[in-house]
């Protein structure tokens, strides 16, 4: 039984009620499956086992690299931890080497405009 590696989704115990309301246990599986995601920052592809309601998430928060960085790491897998850190890492280095000058290029500020309002007339 598999288990999702971004957001710890495994195997439910569940009871099945029938009408005469006897309970019969049973197990519901996560839909999860082995996917290849690309990671934007690390510019590469990342193999994980993961739920199709986390592809849906992913795609929702905007991607890969946001929806690993916005979860908490109690639930990530070690391995979807480790992507995590490197990706953590790439993103702190990044900022780092990318601070811009000051000086290079001239400062141009937009004025806002205020149209004037239109005269409403009063019928007779």
């Amino acid at each position: 039984m598999s288990r999702c590696e971004l957001t710890g989704k495994g195997p439910v115990v569940k009871n099945l009620v029938s009408h005469s309301n006897i309970k019969t246990k049973s197990t519901a599986l996560p839909n999860v499956q082995k996917k290849r995601l690309f990671s934007r920052v690390l510019n590469q592809m990342v193999r994980l086992q993961i739920a199709a309601s986390a592809i849906r998430d992913m795609e929702h928060m905007g991607g890969f690299d946001v929806f690993i960085l916005n979860q908490p790491t109690k639930t990530l897998s070690p391995r979807a931890r480790e992507v995590q850190s490197r990706i953590r890492r790439k993103m702190s280095s990044k900022k780092k080497t990318a601070a811009p000058a000051a000086s290079d290029a001239p400062v141009t500020e937009k004025k806002a405009v205020k149209k004037p309002a239109a005269k409403k007339t009063a019928k007779k």
